[in-house]
């Protein structure tokens, strides 16, 4: 077989950590498209948890003072979050200043759920930013104004909907494949 692709840097990172991290489970990479990055596995290869990796560069928020770790923009296709076969989207944020890699890691219908309750149900594309700040707390920040920006960086804005600290770096699905 001919590669005809590369990993992504998305791709590569998430691939390193669960590689790293979880030592008793197999990391697949589908041969051709099928709407899932990765297919994690037991070592017996009896139970499986598919993975959608999604990869930003850190944009840094030049509003907001120091306090992001981590921070990523991203374009997604409403229609290709509905439809989804992948149990998990995993989004990589890669801080540049503090060369640190932050995880999201939700399913498909909360994400797109959480996205629509913030942004509406319009349009084909969602433009979402995935902020991580040094309280290691994740918001979804686009649209805000200066004064919810300046709440984020002293750790005092709140909003539900916004909050995807639950899902930031959080690797269940994997762990309990890695028990053996």
């Amino acid at each position: 077989m001919k590669p005809i692709f590369t990993l992504h840097a998305g791709e590569f990172l998430a691939g390193d950590y669960i590689e790293r991290n979880f030592r008793h489970v197999n990391l697949w990479v589908p041969a051709k498209d099928t709407g899932i990055d990765f297919l994690v596995t037991d070592k017996k290869n009896k139970n499986a948890v598919s993975l959608q990796i999604k990869f930003s560069r850190d944009y840094g928020q030049r509003n907001l003072n120091t306090n992001l770790r981590a921070s990523g923009w991203f374009k997604l296709e409403r229609r290709k979050i509905a439809s989804s076969v992948a149990d998990y989207w995993v989004f990589v944020l890669f801080g540049l200043n503090r060369k640190e890699t932050a995880f999201v890691i939700i399913p498909p219908r909360e994400l797109l759920k959480r996205l629509d309750g913030i942004h509406g149900k319009n349009g084909k594309f969602i433009h979402t930013y995935l902020w991580v700040t040094e309280e290691r707390k994740c918001w979804e920040g686009r649209g805000l104004g200066k004064r919810e920006k300046t709440l984020i960086d002293q750790n005092k804005f709140r909003q539900r909907m916004r909050d995807f600290t639950k899902y930031l770096n959080v690797w269940t699905p994997i762990q309990k494949l890695n028990r053996g």
